[in-house]
């Protein structure tokens, strides 16, 4: 289990195959579907293959991917957050979701804000995209006061996002 990141609240780890469970529950999120996608994630084989062809293999590729954000006080999972590089995108994105028993707290930013610090030291990443939906209001205010600037709009995945962007 290899630790990304902390802060003062949160651990950022890889995932692994047995955080399945855990990414069943969070991809079927109501705000995860509408905001992000339907993963079609609905089994635990189903989650496992997930892992595998996504954050797994985004370590083994990149170096970097999306990670477990775990609370440092009990080791509960309370979402994921980290970096990816699609191929739609010239440089890499930042990407995150939260259950929403968690969101309205600081924590999406806490772990955003030392993604984009670890993108930048470790992965020597001068620039980090962000894309979101053009409604995901929390979204776009986390974006913007995380720094990213909107540099405008593009389809991705059938539907019309927004795309910012970090500068280092």
């Amino acid at each position: 289990m290899k630790v990304v990141c902390e802060t003062d609240r949160l651990i950022l780890r890889h995932l692994q195959l047995e955080d399945a469970e855990f990414i069943i529950r969070l991809l079927n999120e109501e705000s995860f579907i509408r905001y992000i996608a339907d993963k079609k994630v609905r089994s635990k084989i189903d989650a496992e293959n997930y892992l595998l062809d996504g954050p797994l293999d985004s370590y083994q590729a990149f170096g970097f991917g999306l990670n477990l954000v775990v609370l440092k006080s009990t080791g509960t999972p309370i979402g994921m957050c980290g970096l990816l590089k699609r191929a739609e995108l010239e440089h890499p994105d930042v990407g995150y979701a939260f259950l929403p028993e968690f969101c309205g707290m600081g924590f999406a930013y806490e772990a955003t804000l030392s993604i984009l610090n670890d993108g930048v030291t470790t992965h020597s990443l001068q620039r980090i995209l962000a894309v979101t939906s053009p409604d995901n209001f929390s979204s776009i205010a986390l974006l913007r006061k995380a720094g990213f600037n909107s540099i405008g709009k593009m389809e991705l995945y059938g539907a019309q996002n927004n795309i910012y962007e970090y500068r280092s």
